[in-house]
């Protein structure tokens, strides 16, 4: 038995014992979102279309992340809605700052690993970049929205009676201790995968402007700011949506 298997059945039983049904699901939903990964760069390798692989791929993962990690429906449906205009507006972002860095492609420190094979194949290294810091974004996004919208929802069921604005103001409020959390996990995640990048430009003697314009750290530095973009606008349009859903359907009710 390999580590990475070890791990695996570890996080499983733990996921199964601490989450109960909602572990498990939370649990097959990673697996089903690796294999969604897998499947991806299948089939950029194939050549077929990027952007129409990106179309496809963002609401199959956002339905496997939110729905199955979710126990809730509503919570589900409002987190989903959310996400995906959120992704298209951070897709918007991505296209134009990508264009702009000129960033696309393998940087200089991958040319002995390299040596003796093309770096030319076929593919274009700018969709690819367009489309590693689309789906680089989704789970963020994704937390975020089911994060909120699971606290309005637990407040709306404590206080029926809460007003429209109130829900929003709670919501807002919610989103400002995501964002400090979500912001955090994303820069320690970042550093953490860019330690040895790091002390390959330290040991290496690399200036300041080298080191800025380098492609890895250049790409890495882009998807964080991708993603705490789209984190920052998750939190307003989750809170509207799920606060008007609840209100037009709290009216429903009424008028029945």
């Amino acid at each position: 038995m390999s580590t990475l298997t070890a791990l695996i059945i570890v996080l499983a039983i733990l996921m199964t014992i601490i989450g109960g049904e909602t572990g498990i699901r939370s649990f097959f939903s990673v697996l089903i979102n690796t294999l969604l990964l897998i499947l991806l760069a299948v089939l950029i390798s194939w050549g077929i279309n990027i952007p129409l692989l990106i179309l496809i791929f963002i609401p199959l993962k956002l339905v496997t992340i939110i729905f199955l990690g979710t126990h809730d429906y509503q919570v589900a449906k409002n987190s989903f809605y959310s996400s995906m205009v959120v992704c298209l507006l951070v897709s918007v972002v991505i296209l134009g700052f990508e264009y702009i860095a000129q960033a696309a492609g393998l940087g200089p420190e991958a040319g002995e690993i390299l040596v003796g094979l093309s770096q030319m194949p076929g593919l274009s290294y700018p969709l690819i970049a367009v489309a590693v810091a689309i789906f680089s974004t989704l789970g963020a996004v994704a937390e975020a929205a089911v994060a909120i919208s699971s606290g309005l929802l637990e407040i709306k069921k404590h206080n029926p009676k809460i007003t429209y604005d109130e829900l929003r103001s709670s919501g807002t409020k919610i989103g400002n201790d995501v964002l400090g959390t979500a912001i955090n996990t994303i820069l320690f995640g970042m550093f953490g995968s860019c330690l040895s990048l790091f002390l390959w430009y330290i040991r290496l003697n690399y200036t300041l402007g080298e080191i800025f314009n380098e492609k890895m750290l250049v790409n890495e530095a882009l998807i964080i700011v991708y993603s705490l973009i789209g984190v920052i606008l998750t939190v307003p349009l989750t809170t509207s949506f799920l606060a008007k859903s609840m209100v037009k359907r709290e009216a429903k009710n009424e008028n029945k």
